[in-house]
């Protein structure tokens, strides 16, 4: 996997806006209509942009954001993958080898990288901020790595970042797929700084006008400790934290299910049974990979996380349940995925074991 933009493919310079304002280059992405979902020609332009303006002089700092208030990116354009392996095309290998190198990219990207969430950040959205240096959300923001409910994993270096959350927080999320907002995405460290959506306008306007000096990051720093805070109270993630931190430890999703379903004491006994009710709709398959995936995650580097996520991306289209959950949630919409196998009790632990095989 190489860090390199594809050097020999035009770029649709419509899907992916960039100037250049303030020796700031701003990337937006611009496709509102589908909650700006990443094709693979955003990959590709987004990434010549970077390639250009990491040795640019003229360009101090990179802003990352997305066009319309409803979402930063809901994640990749997974439609367009489905399709391609339908068609027995290669949109959909193409895909994930150039988004990953895209992403580890951003996380060595040697100049500053602002990431505004404003609104659903989703999936591959995840992958574009959590390697920018100051990752900001809004009281709009809604952060998840929902992959397990279409029969898919966590990846876009989520064996990486989930991991890395403190206790069994980043189990919970990438098992389970659900959303967080901004006090919870700040207590997790998948954001650093908090603004109102309000203040975007401001925050525009500052960066118009800053005064550079010779540590751009920490001019950056200045302008966002004037407009926002670095902690919300009362995170719901934390109230909850003893009761994740014992559930997600244990040694495999049977027995985590079967601890939650126990629960009687009366201010986690609701939400033990709503997590089991979303487990229980999710891809048995997937759900298990995932785990695994993320304690293994724990003990790799950045780089051999994503070399994991691509060894398991290439057995996933025909062995895993993603093009199953695609085709009920997003094809034929009647949201009654026939997971293989349908339940935990029926997945053999040598068929989880199998996709991590030759790594």
């Amino acid at each position: 996997m190489t860090a390199q933009a594809h050097p020999s493919v035009s770029v649709d310079t419509t899907q992916v806006l960039a100037e250049v304002r303030n020796q700031i280059g701003y990337l937006t992405l611009n496709r509102p209509a589908g909650l700006n979902a990443i094709t693979l020609e955003m990959v590709r332009s987004l990434h010549q942009h970077l390639n250009a303006w990491s040795c640019d002089p003229q360009v101090q700092a990179v802003v990352l954001r997305g066009e319309g208030p409803k979402g930063f990116c809901a994640g990749g354009d997974i439609r367009s993958l489905y399709d391609s392996y339908k068609a027995g095309d290669n949109l959909h290998k193409d895909f994930f080898v150039e988004e990953y190198a895209l992403d580890l990219a951003i996380h060595h990207y040697r100049k500053p990288v602002l990431a505004l969430m404003d609104g659903f950040t989703l999936g591959g959205g995840m992958g574009l901020v959590q390697g920018a240096d100051l990752r900001i959300v809004t009281e709009r923001s809604r952060l998840a790595m929902p992959e397990t409910a279409i029969g898919y994993f966590p990846d876009v270096g989520g064996s990486y970042f989930l991991s890395r959350i403190p206790g069994e927080l980043g189990i919970y999320l990438g098992v389970s797929g659900v959303q967080v907002q901004a006090a919870d995405a700040l207590y997790c460290g998948l954001a650093d700084w908090y603004v109102e959506s309000s203040q975007l306008t401001v925050l525009d306007e500052r960066l118009n006008n800053l005064n550079w000096s010779a540590n751009p990051l920490k001019d950056l720093q200045g302008v966002l400790a004037k407009l926002g805070t670095q902690t919300l109270e009362n995170p719901p993630l934390a109230r909850l934290r003893p009761a994740i931190d014992h559930f997600f430890a244990q040694p495999d999703l049977p027995s985590i299910i079967e601890q939650l379903r126990s629960v009687n004491v009366a201010d986690s006994r609701e939400w033990a049974l709503k997590t089991v009710e979303i487990l229980e709709s999710r891809s048995p398959l997937a759900m298990a990979v995932t785990l695994q995936m993320l304690r293994r995650g724990r003990a790799l580097s950045l780089e051999d996380c994503f070399k994991m996520e691509l060894h398991l991306d290439r057995q996933w289209f025909e062995h895993g349940d993603l093009m199953e959950g695609v085709r009920a949630l997003i094809i034929d919409k009647d949201k009654q995925p026939r997971w293989n196998p349908p339940t935990l009790a029926m997945l053999e632990s040598k068929r989880v074991e199998q996709f991590f095989e030759g790594l």
